[in-house]
Order: C-alpha cells, then sequence, then structure tokens
C-alpha cells in the first residue's frame, strides 16, 4: 500500500486555490475555477499544517519550481501541466492535471513522483507512464498516481531528466481513457534548484 504516499503530497498541505493561482500565473495566465486540482485524500501528517503559499523560485520552460513551508516543514516541488490532453470519449469534464516532483527533507523523501489526473482513478486500475521505450506501471488511488515499484523511482526520474516528454495514460471510473503528454524541457534544471533549496 501506498497510504503513506498520498497524493499529492504537498496539495494537501497547500491551498489549491493558491497553488493553481501561482501555475497560472507563471504562464502569465489567470486562473480559472475549474483549473484547481481535485483535493486529494489528506497525507498522515503529526499535527494539521494550515495552508501554505507557495513561492516560485524559480520557471524552467514549462516546469516551476517551488517552495513552501506547511507547519514550519520547508517543502520543494516542481510542477507542470500536460502540454496536450486527450480523453475518450472526447471533450469528457475533469479538473486539470499536474505532474509532481516533490522533496520533503524532514521526512528524507527525494525526488517523490506524483500525478493528480482531475478525475478518480477506476478502483484497482492501473496508470502507466511512458517515457521513449520504457513505460512505468503506476499505482492509482483516487485522483492520484504514483510509481507502483518505488524502487524504480530513482530510474523513472533519470529517464525523465534525460527524454523530451512523458506519457501518462489511465482510466476514470466512467470509463473515460485519458491520455496527457508532458514536456520534459526544463524538468533537469528545476530539480537542480530545489535540489539546492531543498537539501
Amino acid at each position: 500500500m501506498h497510504l503513506h504516499r498520498a497524493l499529492p503530497f504537498c496539495l494537501s498541505l497547500l491551498a489549491p486555490a493558491a497553488l493553481a493561482a501561482a501555475v497560472h500565473a507563471q504562464e502569465g495566465k489567470p486562473a480559472a475555477p475549474a483549473a484547481s486540482p481535485a483535493k486529494p485524500k489528506p497525507a498522515p501528517h503529526p499535527a494539521a499544517a494550515p495552508a501554505a503559499k507557495p513561492t516560485l523560485v524559480g520557471q524552467f520552460n514549462n516546469w516551476g519550481a517551488y517552495t513552501a513551508s506547511p507547519g514550519g516543514k520547508k517543502i520543494c516541488f516542481v510542477i507542470s501541466r500536460p502540454t496536450a490532453a486527450e480523453t475518450k470519449p472526447p471533450n469528457r469534464p475533469r479538473n486539470q492535471p499536474y505532474l509532481f516532483i516533490t522533496t520533503r527533507p524532514t521526512d528524507k523523501v527525494i525526488n517523490e513522483v506524483s500525478i493528480a489526473v482531475g478525475y478518480p482513478f477506476k478502483a484497482s486500475s492501473q496508470a502507466t507512464a511512458a517515457i521513449g521505450s520504457k513505460t512505468f506501471a503506476l499505482y492509482t488511488q483516487g485522483d492520484g498516481a504514483w510509481i507502483k515499484n518505488m524502487t524504480q523511482e530513482v530510474q523513472l526520474v533519470d529517464a525523465m531528466r534525460s527524454d523530451d516528454s512523458v506519457v501518462v495514460k489511465g482510466e476514470s471510473a466512467r470509463g473515460t481513457a485519458s491520455t496527457d503528454t508532458y514536456s520534459l524541457k526544463g524538468l533537469a534544471e528545476a530539480l537542480g534548484r530545489v535540489a539546492q533549496d531543498c537539501k
């Protein structure tokens, strides 16, 4: 079980509206209410932390690098929206999908990959993340996904650092298939920046 990796951890501690606004602002676009990520199941935490506004510390192509200190515990993450998003049947409504890579020094977590897909996944289903010729199975829970085999997370991040795009596929509880393509340009630089801020 991946309950300790409830997705995305940063969204459980940050105000979703503030995060969405920050992501839209870095792209020069106003935040629309419908673009806010769905609220995930909160991650286990010793105390309830107040919502913390993330601070953009660098923009690298499609990737924003952020820091925040919910409850006084610093976290760093990079975030991007897909450059292409398709559903079958087409035009099915869903919240804005996001891909995160999060570092939490206090919890000794480095580069944890998580995806908010924008709809509840089909129960007990797997999603996939394809990078070039490599495909990684993703564990799903609610509207989130993580690497299924945690020992492959370093491989996943390394592959993302060196390729141009990652394609995430999944199926909603209502049978809608989604294909989201994320550009990976700038990701390596964004991860380098948060590595400096969250040593």
